[in-house]
């Protein structure tokens, strides 16, 4: 199969497109983009200066790919956004570039991304995540892997969404949310650690059963932060999984979220 570009689509002759790419009716890709093999732009969709991405990625109408940042510090440098591969963007999704001259907003690899979900400036997003409808990220946000962010919640700027975390829908973010927890609400708090989610992504025994006691000792004891951190080290079996729990929530320059 080979590249196929719509008549009514706009394609600027400064844009780069790999094989097999598919670019459907309205759509516009501006100067300089970079599309890899394979990509699939449904239609109206604008992908806009400064974005490359790699293969095979899925753009549903009306995304809007790549535009400036609304840092009202942007005064026009150049910056980009940097797309993996294998994505799915629906309607409606925005992902806004850099601010800083040379910076970058990042999304990895395999994520799926619904309706009208919002990725701001300078982001720093994972693999195989997945965003509900109306998930929005503020700027300099960073999303680990295997994360899901609810429908309708909002991430306050600079906070962070630890790996296999899960946000429930119209969750306010305002603090760190750390790797396998599960925060939900308005603000939100942590709830419990995700079970159902480890299962599903191969967890042992063993780790969930670490990550639970280290949960337990950080959420439902009596202890501070450095108590807890310190029983921790002190009582469980050295893991990766418990290791990385630690040293998310002694690195968390917002603190994180009780």
């Amino acid at each position: 199969m080979s590249t196929h570009i719509h008549p009514s689509a706009v394609v600027d002759p400064g844009a780069e497109l790999g094989s097999d790419v598919f670019i459907g009716p309205f759509c516009v890709v501006e100067k300089g983009v970079v599309i890899g093999a394979g990509c699939w732009l449904q239609s109206h969709v604008v992908v806009a200066s400064g974005t490359r991405m790699g293969e095979r990625n899925r753009f549903f109408s009306f995304g809007s790919i790549g535009q400036v940042t609304q840092d009202l510090k942007y005064v026009g440098e150049p910056t980009g956004l940097e797309i993996g591969s294998g994505n799915t963007f629906r309607e409606f999704v925005t992902i806004h570039r850099g601010t800083a001259p040379g910076s970058f907003t990042r999304v990895g690899d395999e994520g799926n991304f619904l309706s009208y979900s919002h990725i701001a400036h300078d982001c720093q997003v994972g693999n195989h995540v997945i965003f509900s409808n109306n998930g929005t990220l503020a700027g300099h946000v960073e999303v680990g892997d295997h994360a899901v962010i609810g429908g309708f919640t909002a991430v306050h700027q600079f906070c962070r969404i630890g790996r296999h975390a899960l946000t429930g829908g119209c969750s306010k973010i305002v603090q760190d949310v750390p790797p396998y927890m599960i925060a939900d609400g308005n603000p939100a708090s942590v709830r419990s650690f995700n079970k159902v989610g480890l299962e599903r992504h191969g967890f042992s025994e063993a780790a969930m059963r670490q990550i639970k006691d280290a949960y337990r000792l950080i959420y439902r004891s009596k202890l501070n932060l450095q108590q807890a951190v310190e029983q921790i080290r002190a009582d469980l079996p050295e893991s990766p999984e418990v290791e990385h729990l630690v040293d998310f929530v002694t690195h968390s320059p917002r603190g994180i979220i009780k």
